[in-house]
């Protein structure tokens, strides 16, 4: 398991865009099987010196990664959109099967990073109920002080970055639904006035997939910051 979760890295630059959201995919389901049994999974890592908070640093960091590759994969679907209203004759089901593919492969992209926003809090969750309970065991009642003004500012900083992680799963919601709805009209009516049709729905796409991004760019931000500020109180 250990050797699953260390895998989880950044893409190669090679990589194809199938591999990568084959990728993504993977690890979402991977994730979820994780959170299945947490408990157990943690106390194995512990037992070889694997900590929570190691395991919260290195979720953070793939999250953080799924992110980017989510907000490329949402950009070229509104790209293909555009491609596809576009259209001037000739090839419209070639048209629409593109923006499928683009719509299923957002999809995936969305469950991924859901996945993974999951994982994050499951270990949070597990590390910070950890921490809590510690601090009744101290006896030196300046350690105790220093230990939880620690515990308080770091669990501020995760509701912050959680939060951001949040928003962003909550506009993902409509521009996947916005997308749906184009293909769905698209495949029952593949002519010249579907695609007049569709050109009316350019400005809401935009404007969600503009709002997705800038969410996305918040956190992937909040992300980093966060991951500074425990590595340098390791």
């Amino acid at each position: 398991m250990l050797s699953a979760c260390n895998n989880q890295r950044s893409l190669p630059s090679a990589m194809t865009k199938t591999a990568m959201l084959s990728r993504l995919f993977l690890l979402g389901s991977l994730q979820l099987v994780l959170l299945g049994c947490s408990s157990t999974y943690y106390d194995a890592l512990e037992s070889i010196g694997v900590h929570k908070r190691d395991i919260f640093v290195d979720r953070i960091e793939e999250s953080l990664e799924v992110q980017k590759e989510g907000q490329a994969q949402f950009e070229s679907a509104l790209e293909q959109f555009k491609a596809t209203i576009d259209f001037d004759g000739g090839g419209l089901e070639k048209a629409y099967n593109l923006f499928n593919d683009e719509y299923e492969d957002s999809e995936d992209a969305a469950k991924a990073i859901s996945a993974h926003i999951a994982s994050v809090e499951n270990v949070a969750d597990a590390l910070f109920e950890e921490w809590s309970e510690e601090l009744d065991l101290y006896t030196s009642p300046s350690l105790r002080r220093a230990s939880e003004r620690q515990y308080t500012a770091t669990q501020k900083k995760y509701r912050r970055l959680l939060a951001s992680m949040q928003r962003v799963e909550d506009s993902m919601q409509p521009v996947l639904a916005t997308m749906r709805d184009n293909v769905l009209f698209l495949k029952h009516n593949l002519n010249a006035r579907a695609i007049d049709a569709l050109k009316g729905e350019l400005g809401n796409i935009n404007r969600d997939v503009s709002t997705l991004v800038k969410n996305m760019q918040r956190s992937i931000q909040e992300s980093e910051a966060f991951i500074t500020t425990l590595k340098a109180e390791r």
